[in-house]
């Protein structure tokens, strides 16, 4: 304990510096958005670098699982073939829910995160690939999350386990549309908040993205109803937990959605916003 002390006095100066130092660059960064911008990109640099690596080391340990994974979907998707009747049937498959191939960005997650309260992914895709903020992010089952931050090759999602996440969600075949969140409890399921009790509702009814949003495509899978609530303070309105399509806990590769109209409708939103 005495070297401790000894070690800190001999060297305050520098500590003091350091201190200082640290302090100074913090609130540049806090005060400037182009300086918290560089910095937020070079960490998404650098940790995309390692959750990469990482996620090389995990995946060969796992590739037993990926094959079987990979054995059973391809089995599924020839069941759907030998059950088609009429070859001028099949339904082409160039297109994901009715986004063109060319508005999808296959990527890769390489981190994911699932037991805090606000949860986020990293993918091995980023601005060179054309990746940038506020684009969705689906895979076969459902939507994952939206896109938050971009590097040149990495970007970051914020999950739908993130309990600032809000995303416009409906009843599948009905107009009834609520806003989706996450309690930050369970893993498994989310919360379809604010669906009016005019709605016609019922456990196992499937919940869908609804077509407000500017970010998702319409009736992209979420999940299923679980149970429903009547909240004490919002007595004309439901809320519903979801059980999810996603294993939230268990993402490989995923889709990222772009959307050429989004940026054209937010500035029309923000301009009736300033004109008010």
């Amino acid at each position: 304990m005495q070297q401790i002390f000894s070690f800190i006095i001999k060297n305050s100066n520098r500590i003091l510096f350091l201190l200082l130092l640290g302090i100074a660059l913090s609130l540049t960064i806090q005060s400037h958005s182009f300086h918290r911008s560089k910095v937020i990109s070079s960490a998404n640099f650098l940790s995309g670098g390692v959750y990469e690596r990482i996620n090389s080391v995990e995946e060969y340990l796992h590739l037993k699982e990926q094959n079987d994974e990979l054995a059973r979907e391809n089995a599924n998707l020839k069941s759907l073939l030998f059950k088609t009747q009429d070859s001028a049937k099949i339904p082409n498959l160039d297109s994901l829910k009715g986004v063109l191939p060319k508005d999808i960005i296959v990527s890769k997650v390489i981190h994911n995160s699932y037991n805090v309260y606000e949860n986020f992914l990293t993918l091995n895709s980023g601005s060179k690939s054309g990746v940038k903020p506020d684009m969705g992010v689906i895979n076969s089952l459902g939507i994952v999350g939206i896109i938050d931050n971009v590097s040149a090759n990495y970007s970051t999602v914020i999950s739908i386990l993130n309990t600032k996440s809000q995303i416009n969600a409906k009843i599948k075949n009905s107009d009834h549309f609520g806003t989706l969140n996450w309690d930050g409890k369970n893993a498994g399921f989310v919360q379809l908040i604010d669906v009016p009790r005019l709605a016609s509702i019922r456990k196992g009814d499937t919940i869908v993205t609804g077509g407000q949003s500017v970010i998702f495509p319409e009736n992209i899978g979420i999940g299923t109803i679980d149970k429903i609530f009547i909240p004490g303070d919002k007595t004309h309105y439901y809320t519903i937990r979801v059980k999810l399509f996603n294993d939230m806990t268990n993402l490989g590769h995923v889709y990222i959605i772009k959307s050429e109209n989004s940026e054209e409708i937010k500035n029309l939103e923000n301009q009736r916003k300033k004109d008010e």
